[in-house]
């Protein structure tokens, strides 16, 4: 064995290289696998890079979801014909100048955020449950991104896994915030990080 793949990762099992005849032998490890809940202590922060609410997420979402309301679907609600607000319309009088996006949406949204840095990426189990609070309505052109930090970390009865807590703090483009969630999540333990799979 050589220097080299004695400090490769354990978990990986598969011969790389060495069963096609075109270099030795070797172990790879997989690239882009998450954090194991002792790599996230209580403290540790990071954010997700941004996206922007359009008009065709809202009906997408409205209509898979079922959020067929009035709020999300008519448009006249927000604005005339000509552009007019809605109060200065026959519309009803809503509180809003343009259209907002459902709650839900903005966390789906926020979610997938996290999903995508590749925190979780073969280290998740299982989501546990939350608590989620929306502090402002998001709009159509909305952009979003989200703030988090671990609050708890700490293993289970189980010596493979760990329960990890966050508080998940979604902004606007105006660094508004918008929604805040602390979902609960069973984690992988570090030593059991996923290898190569080819």
């Amino acid at each position: 064995m050589s220097e080299n793949e004695g400090s490769l990762p354990q978990a990986s099992k598969r011969d790389v290289g060495g069963t096609s005849g075109k270099g030795p032998a070797r172990l790879a490890a997989r690239l882009g696998a998450g954090k194991g809940w002792q790599e996230t202590p209580v403290g540790f922060c990071f954010r997700t890079f941004r996206r922007t609410v359009t008009e065709t997420d809202l009906v997408n979402f409205v209509t898979l979801a079922g959020f067929n309301e009035g709020l999300f679907m008519d448009a006249t609600l927000f604005h005339g014909e000509d552009g007019a607000s809605a109060a200065e319309t026959d519309a009803e009088s809503i509180p809003y100048e343009k259209r907002f996006v459902p709650g839900a949406l903005t966390y789906a949204f926020a979610e997938g955020l996290v999903i995508q840095t590749g925190m979780l990426q073969g280290m998740g189990i299982a989501f546990l449950g939350m608590e989620l609070t929306a502090r402002a309505p998001v709009y159509v052109g909305d952009t979003i991104e989200v703030e988090v930090e671990v609050v708890q970390s700490r293993p289970t009865r189980h010596p493979d896994r760990g329960v990890v807590v966050t508080r998940n703090t979604v902004r606007n483009q105006r660094g508004q915030v918008v929604l805040e969630y602390r979902p609960a999540r069973l984690v992988r333990s570090a030593k059991d990080k996923p290898g190569v799979s080819l």
